[in-house]
């Protein structure tokens, strides 16, 4: 029988710790819903009393329908000198009405003593008598031994004593916490080879942070030595360099050592990207299992290879974990790549040997003067389209203008610049003059291409630009220096990237908008 290993998310709380994460109510709550449907069989949601915010998810994450997860109050152990059944903490975790209730204890002598101040004999009280007093209020107890391998490593003796204080209490499970992330896989492995052998029956966990890199595989060593739960947060997010990512553990954990953590690995590239979305940060190209990169390939060998073998440089199956394989188009890129991306965008460049090389050529040209094909799989399209004979331009320019207006001039923190742009646009023999306003003007001179085509093109309006991004390309040469700028884009069935180049910040983007609303409509026609 495969062993089950325990998926405990603490996205909620020590993810959203890391920088630049922050969660609204309605964040956290269709977050519990995505996760619970992945499969993750606990959630923490955070500590009860610390804010509003939080102590409102707590009532209404308990209404939710949840098929599988368990929800999670996140607490301490009572202070020093406080008897468990008078600390205000461990009344505020048991009023959540949370089923499972975690507790972090410290179990390095030093912290003790230096950071608690407190006695080691206490440290052992506040721990015993808070596991007991939460079982005896009818929660499960969750034990997070707080700095466990740093304290181990110097006084084996004493952690020993504070898992082994909170496992003869009822702790459910002892969760062995690399708190400052840097302890290395062997070391993980030993350690909890050693808890297992002293606390025999007891279920062991393992919560590990990135500090030295090594979060995954020590979450992995540590499940290899005996422990059967562990924590993570979604894409590694959390404090200072992170947590281990609970989707790329789950997928090691299965698809690497043979475990069962989830029913439903293809749901975790959707997961890591719908949390990323939330979170308002964008997921790492090259995340393992999860990121766009994960299984791209752009050297020409490389595409030339999977062409024929599909599984040549991927160490897994991507559509397993709900990704998929693609080529990378570059200056790198042979002829092999250049076909296989060709296929990938519907077009068919199946015995046109020599059309491939003119695409290569021009791809490499354009490379070298500053694009960029690798996020622009629209741009990239057109250019191909037009090498085949079968690019439709659906609209020429005729010139275009923009004004930015800042009427009140309030220094380097002014906000009230306005855009104006004026364009002059040929479709077919008709042509239309447009003018449209924005804060910036690239918005203006998007709106004013809209209202010149608008009429001709109904569908426009269900294309919408969602990102921008500038980038100088020589900084050495200052104010002349080249811009590329690319742009993203999206329609109901999916999005697509474009760019645009010149020594002109707005030249270059309207380049790329051109190319995004181009492609869009084709997308529409085909």
């Amino acid at each position: 029988m495969t062993t089950h290993i325990m998926t405990y998310d603490t996205t909620l709380r020590d993810g959203e710790q890391g920088g630049g994460i922050s969660f609204s109510l309605k964040d956290k709550l269709r977050i519990v819903t995505r996760l619970d449907e992945l499969g993750v069989d606990y959630i923490e949601g955070g500590y009860p009393a610390s804010n509003p915010k939080d102590l409102e998810f707590f009532e209404q994450a308990l209404q939710l329908p949840l098929k599988h997860a368990r929800i999670v109050a996140f607490g301490s152990t009572c202070h020093k000198g406080t008897p468990a059944e008078a600390d205000l903490g461990l009344e505020d975790l048991i009023a959540s009405k949370a089923p499972v209730v975690t507790i972090v204890g410290k179990c390095d002598e030093e912290q003790v003593l230096k950071a608690l101040r407190t006695s080691l004999s206490e440290n052992l009280r506040m721990i015993r008598d808070s596991v007991e007093y939460l079982r005896a209020a009818g929660v499960e107890v969750i034990f997070d031994a707080e700095h466990f391998f740093d304290g181990y490593r110097a006084n084996p003796e004493y952690a020993l004593s504070c898992v082994r204080a909170a496992s003869e209490a009822g702790a459910l499970s002892i969760d062995l916490c690399d708190t400052k992330g840097g302890t290395l896989p062997s070391q993980i492995g030993e350690i909890v080879q050693d808890v297992a052998m002293a606390l025999p029956g007891q279920r062991i966990g393992i919560h590990c942070h990135n500090d030295a890199g090594c979060a995954i595989a020590n979450t992995l060593s540590g499940i290899a030595a005996g422990a059967t739960q562990f924590q993570g947060t979604v894409n590694g997010i959390g404090e200072r360099t992170g947590n281990a990512d609970l989707l790329v553990c789950i997928a090691n954990l299965q698809l690497k050592m043979g475990y069962e953590c989830v029913e439903d690995l293809t749901q975790l590239t959707s997961v890591a990207n719908y949390v990323a979305e939330t979170a308002n940060v964008t997921l790492p190209a090259n995340t393992p299992y999860t990121g766009s990169s994960a299984f791209a390939h752009k050297g020409g060998l490389h595409a030339s290879a999977i062409a024929r073998m599909p599984t040549a440089y991927s160490h897994e199956d991507p559509a397993s974990v709900g990704n998929k394989q693609h080529v990378l188009v570059s200056e790198l890129s042979g002829r092999a790549s250049i076909a296989a991306k060709a296929k990938a965008l519907g077009l068919d460049l199946d015995d046109k040997p020599e059309l491939v090389a003119e695409i290569l050529d021009e791809v490499k040209e354009r490379e070298a003067a500053g694009y960029s094909y690798e996020v622009a799989d629209g741009s990239l399209a057109l250019l191909m389209m037009r090498h085949m004979g079968i690019m439709k331009q659906h609209f020429t320019l005729e010139s275009f203008r923009v004004i930015v207006d800042d009427r009140e001039d309030t220094g380097a923190s002014a906000k009230d610049a306005e855009s104006e742009a004026t364009i002059k646009i040929h479709v077919g023999e008709d042509r239309y003059v447009a003018v449209g306003e924005g804060v910036g003007p690239v918005g203006a001179l998007d709106t004013a291409l809209r209202q010149a085509i608008i009429t001709y093109y109904p569908g426009i309006s269900d294309i919408e630009l969602i990102d921008f991004k500038v980038r100088i390309l020589d900084g050495e040469q200052g104010t002349d220096s080249i811009t590329r700028v690319t742009i993203t884009t999206a329609d109901a069935n999916g999005s697509w990237g474009t760019v645009g180049v010149s020594e002109n910040v707005i030249e270059a983007s309207w380049n790329a908008l051109v190319d995004s609303i181009e492609y869009g409509l084709a997308r529409m026609e085909k």
